[in-house]
């Protein structure tokens, strides 16, 4: 009988532009085994937006007692609306061995640390400002005063990235997915995600005696 492995959960954050939403997308394609974490929220769907799914949407007298009743691994307002992570099916989906990806802010990375402990927190780099400036303005969908404050933004972002445990650097998009794909392989057999790896192996001596 195999021993029990426990999951393990990745968060990776990024500034606008980086290039975190592809990168994320491309890991759940290749390990569809990956639960990604359905965040709450205080506000309406979007077209095309499936409840369950891309969110759970809550009233917001009922996120807010979620909230004080401690059924949020974090939470944040953002615009008026609240966004969370309910903790429960988190913890539920580890228990059962199944690894959870997060696409958080640096704020709910920072929350998660303290209510859920051990992870992988990964940041996603541009190469350079300059590249970033392309990226954003490329998108022909911000006016300049929107590209001008998402690369304030970036840079208040990333004066906190040495608070993440990997750094990954998206100049090109295959080096960055391999270098991402690393960190979560590795991060799967750390010995706290094989607890009883090690017991069941040692007990095999014992039983040849």
């Amino acid at each position: 009988m195999a021993a029990r492995r426990l999951g393990m959960f990745m968060v990776v954050c990024a500034p606008s532009g980086a290039g975190k939403s592809t990168l994320i997308k491309r890991l759940c394609a290749e390990f569809p085994a990956i639960t990604f974490s359905v965040s709450a929220t205080t506000r309406a769907p979007r077209p095309g937006e499936r409840p369950g799914l891309d969110y759970h949407f809550l009233p917001r007298e009922e996120f807010l007692l979620w909230r004080e009743s401690g059924k949020l691994a974090e939470w944040a307002e953002v615009h008026g609306n609240f966004y969370g992570t309910p903790l429960t099916p988190v913890r539920e989906a580890l228990a059962a061995g199944r690894d959870v990806l997060f696409d958080l802010d640096i704020q709910g990375a920072a929350q998660l640390r303290q209510s859920m402990g051990q992870g992988a927190y990964v940041f996603i780099l541009p190469p350079s400002r300059a590249e970033l400036y392309r990226r954003l303005s490329g998108r022909g969908t911000d006016s300049p005063e929107v590209v001008a404050r998402r690369l304030a933004a970036a840079q208040a972002e990333l004066a906190d990235a040495p608070l993440f445990d990997y750094w990954v650097e998206n100049a090109d998009l295959a080096t960055a997915y391999d270098d991402l794909r690393a960190v979560y392989l590795a991060e799967r057999r750390r010995p706290r995600c094989h607890p009883e790896f090690l017991q069941e192996l040692l007990s095999q001596w014992d039983a040849a005696v």
